[in-house]
């Protein structure tokens, strides 16, 4: 639902359309005006006229067969130049494709964001399975390796926030706060963590935290693929790799030391 609280200081059609955008980036299958108008709570014809905007500048494609809507390439690439231009994503990529072939798996840079952990580039390998996270793309802070290190190592009010919202979720997978709250404390001992089949159904993920010269948490690198390969209890030589190339970032970044 759009917040028109501060109507008077914002633009509510430039809030509507980045909505709408954020909205529809969220699914991998084409959008219906429908449902994003029930998603938003905004009346049908709203969401429309945005969306022929959106076309005419290039941000989203109308699917003339199935008359549903999908996000162009234009707001990937817009983001990737940004994100090329900045020092985490600088000094992250070498360091991520130096992992991705001494593991054989693809390897994703994370940033914290309220709700979740933020893909922001991602250095793939081609395998039988394919990760199909994408830049992007938010990752739960319940049920995923990098959110687990964001609520070890990041923002207290991660968690706080996360009991009232994600225990019906975590019930459904027969698990609960204190299952999550061992979890948060195996990542801060350790710094790191896994979450088997938590995100993606056959696929597992390692991650670390990464810090800054401040010694806050910035970031997460995290190696991804199947469970055949990165079982529940992985093998040494992916948490210890995971581990440098999490140190080299924070080393780059100004860190003055890391906790393990």
């Amino acid at each position: 639902m759009i917040d028109s609280k501060n109507s008077n200081t914002t633009n509510q059609s430039t809030v509507a359309a980045f909505a709408i955008l954020e909205e529809m980036a969220q699914h991998s299958e084409d959008s219906r005006v429908t449902d994003i108008a029930a998603k938003l709570d905004m009346p049908r014809a709203r969401v429309f006229r945005y969306l022929q905007t959106l076309m005419h500048l290039g941000y989203v494609r109308q699917d003339p067969t199935t008359d549903r809507y999908r996000l162009t390439l234009k707001l990937f690439h817009l983001g990737q130049a940004i994100a090329d231009g900045t020092q985490l994503t600088s000094v992250a990529r070498p360091i991520m494709a130096a992992l991705r072939d001494a593991v054989g798996q693809t390897v994703t840079l994370s940033i914290p964001e309220t709700d979740g952990m933020r893909v922001i580039d991602i250095v793939r390998m081609e395998t039988p399975v394919q990760i199909i996270t994408k830049p992007g793309a938010l990752l739960a802070l319940h049920a995923s390796a990098q959110g687990k290190i964001a609520l070890a190592w990041g923002d207290p009010q991660y968690r706080a926030r996360l009991e009232a919202m994600a225990a019906d979720e975590l019930a459904l997978q027969g698990r609960d706060m204190a299952w999550l709250d061992a979890e948060i404390a195996h990542a801060r001992k350790t710094c790191w963590a896994v979450a088997p089949e938590e995100a993606l159904p056959g696929v597992n993920a390692i991650s670390a935290p990464i810090f800054d010269s401040t010694g806050q948490f910035v970031a997460t690198i995290t190696i991804a693929g199947s469970v055949l390969h990165i079982t529940p209890t992985p093998p040494e030589h992916f948490i210890v790799s995971v581990l440098q190339a999490a140190r080299d970032i924070s080393g780059d970044l100004g860190s003055k030391e890391y906790p393990v």
